[in-house]
């Protein structure tokens, strides 16, 4: 190679090079310009994804006993769950149409509360809303609204527009109604990318298996662990309890009065397939019980890949509220109260036809108020509520009826020791008062009660009129004293008012002057516990307790503590709150005390037993009669206070048997409540499968009538004369 073509070659590379140099300073500037300026702008793009926020449901807190034992727990369940987001491009009606026959051929249900039957062979519907079902009508009237349709609209109309909303027509008409009542479902749920489908709820383990198998070809189908209320033992207080249930239409969207519409639980944080306390103490307690839930996100990219999954926020189960109730204590006096409603009906009631079939009983603590025991008889299974449901509310004796909080009684000769605390105490008698008892109260000369004068009679004071349950003394005393004062002691001792139990509770009512029907001989009615006036047996026991503490009255409550369910710490702790007081003026309470000693002592089951008990009788008459040969009778409650032990009351008690006869029947029940009790106190009572039982006297708040006979001394069982009707 000559010196030119060297020189050309040299020329050449280094024209080469220098371009070589400028394309790279050209991508290296255009590198930094990326990396550097608009480097956040590419990240995203060339990441394009979307975060989905999904709730996880926190574990609802359990319901515990005062030693601990659980009565309402959660338990795990399994879920099929519909993601949208998950579904991608999927065809929904054939893969429903897939998820349904897999669930019929496991015996499983899935969500459907469309109130319209199947189709008949013409292809025309009917709507299974029974006409006389509030909550049927209501939901079929919103049923109808929410589609947009008037209110006159037909089955066959609503299955037309649910058809044509979701072009379901080239679907055979049962499956029309199938995949329309599904789609109706999803539309209340408001299925969406960020809000699953809850097509089935606690499914078997072979269904979860048989999906889980089939996950591949169900892309979007899910089992979701949640949990659902069990009952270790579910015939525990089931009133009181309460249930949980899905939060309803009603709940979910509130329309106010000026066509406001509000949506107060999703403020709070509930989802709409949420479950939530709807009665009892499961509702009172929501908000402790709840939890807080947790947060799932789904993370998809731009293609609708998903591209990561993580649980953001860690849900926290909720706390564990603690009752007074011994659930040992609660199963033996629920066996008492049955075995005492047997031994009734086979040694008094055999030939009758009203038979003792309901009753309640409840026990509190004397030193605090807090409930030991509150029984009913009939009861229920709360493990068997939903699927009995139908029974149970059929059923004529009444099982769902929460008797010892909500049963309103006469309370007869139990009111008496009341009448004689606001007479001691006013000063209108004193411990050596008497009143002349010969049979026949004379002061109205068109109306003459009577008295049996059963272990008594001439002059009676306080102490033997309580023992043998003198009519007349009540009579003349309660006139005497008036209605307006003996009922203001009532009151205050906790008779015709709220307990302060932490549930829904019945108020009863005392006779007063302001009574439609009122007449002067009206005050000597209400004086033995008869006239307008009745209460419950939580009342009766509350009362009980304040004549224990010498007019002390706690509030009567059935929560001892709120519970971390974690570490078991103690959030809460319910303290003793004093809600009125009797002021006892000198022997008071000593003096009644003595009298309800006495009645104990006529009282079979009751006079020997070791420890002294205080207490008294009641024999009310209910308006029913019956005819022993040309004589007309009142069927009778078996009625009784007590509390024990007399000198230093621990407990006390009210009890309502309804058809019960004479009150002393209800003897054997309150010894077999105190043996239950000092069982409890020493460790030998355990827990024990029971059967429970229910019903009461369900007399209406503010009954206008006068009872038509007025109740007599009822030391014996069977001591129920007539007497004469009032005067109006």
């Amino acid at each position: 190679m000559n010196q030119d073509e060297h020189k050309i070659v040299v020329r050449r590379m280094a024209g080469l090079i220098a371009a070589a140099s400028v394309l790279i300073a050209v991508y290296v500037l255009r590198l930094i310009f990326l990396q550097l300026v608009n480097s956040d702008s590419f990240k995203a793009q060339a990441t394009n994804t979307t975060d989905y926020n999904f709730t996880v449901t926190a574990a609802r807190g359990d319901i515990v006993d005062s030693a601990g034992r659980r009565i309402a727990a959660s338990t795990t369940s399994y879920n099929v769950v519909l993601s949208k987001l998950l579904m991608g491009d999927e065809d929904l009606d054939a893969m429903l149409q897939r998820i349904v026959e897999l669930l019929e051929a496991h015996g499983e249900k899935w969500n459907d509360s469309l109130l319209i039957g199947e189709p008949d062979a013409a292809g025309h519907y009917s709507f299974t809303a029974q006409a006389d079902s509030t909550g049927d009508q209501k939901a079929l009237a919103a049923m109808k609204d929410s589609l947009g349709l008037q209110q006159y609209a037909t089955a066959d109309d609503v299955m037309e527009k649910l058809v044509e909303d979701y072009k379901l027509e080239s679907y055979p008409f049962h499956w029309q109604r199938v995949l329309g009542g599904i789609h109706y479902e999803m539309q209340q749920q408001a299925f969406s990318n960020v809000n699953n489908f809850v097509m089935a709820e606690n499914v078997s383990e072979v269904t979860v298996a048989t999906i889980k198998e089939n996950s591949l070809t169900m892309p979007g189908v899910e089992i979701v662990e949640t949990s659902t209320r069990s009952y270790d033992e579910g015939g525990i207080i089931p009133h009181v309890l309460g249930r949980v249930g899905k939060i309803t239409a009603e709940k979910w969207k509130v329309t106010d009065e000026n066509g406001q519409t509000t949506y107060p639980l999703r403020e709070k944080g509930y989802n709409m397939n949420d479950m939530i306390g709807v009665s009892g103490l499961e509702a009172v307690y929501e908000d402790e019980l709840r939890g807080k839930d947790g947060v799932e996100t789904i993370t998809r990219s731009s293609d609708g890949v998903i591209v990561g999954t993580a649980m953001t926020t860690v849900p926290e189960p909720g706390h564990t509220v603690q009752l007074t109730i011994d659930s040992a204590f609660q199963q033996a006096v629920d066996r008492a109260l049955a075995k005492n409603i047997e031994m009734i009906n086979s040694t008094y009631n055999s030939s009758s036809s009203a038979k003792a079939a309901a009753g309640a009983v409840v026990v509190i603590s004397t030193k605090d108020g807090s409930v030991l025991a509150a029984s009913n008889y009939p009861s229920y299974d709360q493990n068997l509520f939903a699927t009995q449901y139908s029974q149970y509310s059929s059923d004529p004796g009444l099982p769902l009826l929460n008797r010892a909080l909500q049963g309103l009684y006469t309370p007869g000769s139990t009111f008496k020791p009341a009448v004689a605390v606001a007479a001691l105490d006013s000063g209108v008698i004193n411990r050596f008062s008497t009143v002349y008892c010969n049979g026949v109260y004379t002061y109205y000369d068109d109306y003459r009660p009577k008295c049996t004068r059963h272990g008594h009679s001439g002059n009676i004071d306080v102490i033997t009129a309580i023992k043998w349950s003198c009519n007349i003394f009540f009579y003349d005393v309660g006139r005497r004293t008036t209605s307006d004062v003996y009922d203001a002691y009532a009151y205050k001792m906790g008779l015709g008012t709220r307990t302060g139990v932490e549930v829904n509770e019945a108020t009863g009512r005392l006779t007063t002057k302001n009574d439609s029907n009122y007449i002067a001989s009206l005050d000597i009615q209400a004086a033995i516990g008869q006239g307008n006036t009745v209460v419950t047996p939580v009342q009766l026991a509350t009362y009980a307790g304040t004549l224990a503490n010498r007019g002390v009255r706690y509030r009567t409550h059935f929560v001892k503590a709120i519970l971390d369910t974690n570490t078991g710490k103690v959030l809460q702790e319910t303290q003793p709150e004093v809600m009125d007081v009797v002021e006892d003026r000198g022997d008071t309470f000593d003096l009644v005390r003595q009298g309800m000693i006495g009645v104990s002592e006529t009282v079979s089951g009751l006079k020997n037993y070791p420890v002294t008990i205080a207490c008294k009788s009641g024999t009310p008459q209910r308006s029913e009669t019956y005819y022993v040969g040309s004589t007309r009778k009142h069927y009778t409650n078996t009625m009784m206070i007590a509390y024990g032990p007399a000198e230093d009351a621990e407990i006390a008690l009210g009890i309502v048997i309804e058809y019960g006869g004479g009150g002393a029947r209800a003897g054997n029940l309150v010894a077999d409540i105190f043996d239950a009790y000092y069982a409890m106190k020493d460790g030998s009572l355990t827990l024990d499968e029971t059967g429970a039982g229910e019903t009461a006297d369900t007399t209406a708040d503010g009954q206008d009538a006068v009872p038509e006979t007025v109740e007599n001394n009822d030391a014996l069982a069977d001591d129920t004369a007539p007497a004469e009707q009032p005067a109006a």
